[in-house]
């Protein structure tokens, strides 16, 4: 609950505004709504402008603004990140990944100061109410593997704990690299901490060869038999055989098409 210590920086107009968002418990209000509550002000946009220089309304795209309670600024609580993907991709052409979730599904404990939004369309870094907002785009193909948790009645979209471990290996560079990462997937994989045959159908769709061939090296180690496999090795059969360190030397695995001992870094 406000007090007059608390809007004393405020016209009557704003402070009325303020109290009126507040009660309603917005978070983000679009630009149609303020010019709604605004009907009897006569330079809209002015007025609107004056809230942003306080501090009170933060543009997150065009008409649309993120709106701070007055007693919420000296503490610098902000909107839920997850909430703000969803304004940009109205089509859900897009999912919250990488190390936001790797925080999310507890594959890690750093927290994260900056959210990954894969999409489409957009390809982009935006910082938004605090947090960076990298926008990666990504071809369509690599829109997989998704699930849709509510976020305060707001539907955001995310990877799922399987393919966010697939995303792990491909993107391992929050973790420290590749030797962290496999460490990390050996133990989630290891302990079946996940469903093991849409991990195998997540990394299989997998664009990039060389991730495939990790995981199916990272499967193979920690016990998963080759009948589970089978859709994995089927992926990479009649591909280049690689090495994953840069030597050239060592006996070839056959199965993954990998020098051995060539997978660690």
């Amino acid at each position: 609950m406000m007090n007059k210590n608390t809007i004393q920086g405020l016209g009557q107009n704003e402070a009325e505004l303020v109290a009126r968002l507040t009660y309603d418990k917005k978070k983000i209000v679009r630009i149609e709504e303020l010019y709604r509550l605004l009907s009897g002000i006569k330079y809209k946009n002015q007025f609107i402008y004056n809230l942003k220089q306080k501090g009170i309304l933060t543009s997150i795209k065009k008409g649309v603004y993120a709106f701070t309670p007055l007693d919420s600024i000296p503490s610098g609580r902000r909107v839920n990140e997850m909430l703000i993907p969803p304004l940009f991709f109205p089509r859900k052409n897009y999912y919250i990944g990488y190390s936001t979730m790797f925080n999310y599904y507890g594959f890690i404990e750093q927290l994260f100061q900056v959210v990954y939004v894969i999409n489409t369309s957009l390809c982009r870094e935006r910082d938004i109410t605090g947090i960076t907002y990298k926008f990666v785009k990504v071809p369509e193909n690599r829109l997989y593997g998704l699930e849709s948790i509510k976020i305060e009645n707001t539907e955001v979209m995310i990877s799922t704990r399987e393919r966010t471990l697939v995303d792990l290996i491909y993107f391992n560079k929050p973790v420290g690299g590749i030797i962290p990462a496999t460490q990390i997937f050996k133990r989630i994989a290891g302990k079946k901490e996940c469903n093991m045959n849409k991990l195998i159908e997540y990394a299989s769709k997998f664009p990039n060869i060389t991730t495939r061939k990790r995981i199916g090296l990272i499967l193979e180690s920690v016990g998963v038999k080759k009948n589970l496999l089978r859709p994995l090795i089927k992926s990479v059969e009649n591909t280049a055989i690689i090495s994953l360190n840069g030597s050239r030397r060592g006996p070839i695995n056959k199965t993954w098409g990998v020098i051995s001992g060539a997978s660690r870094k």
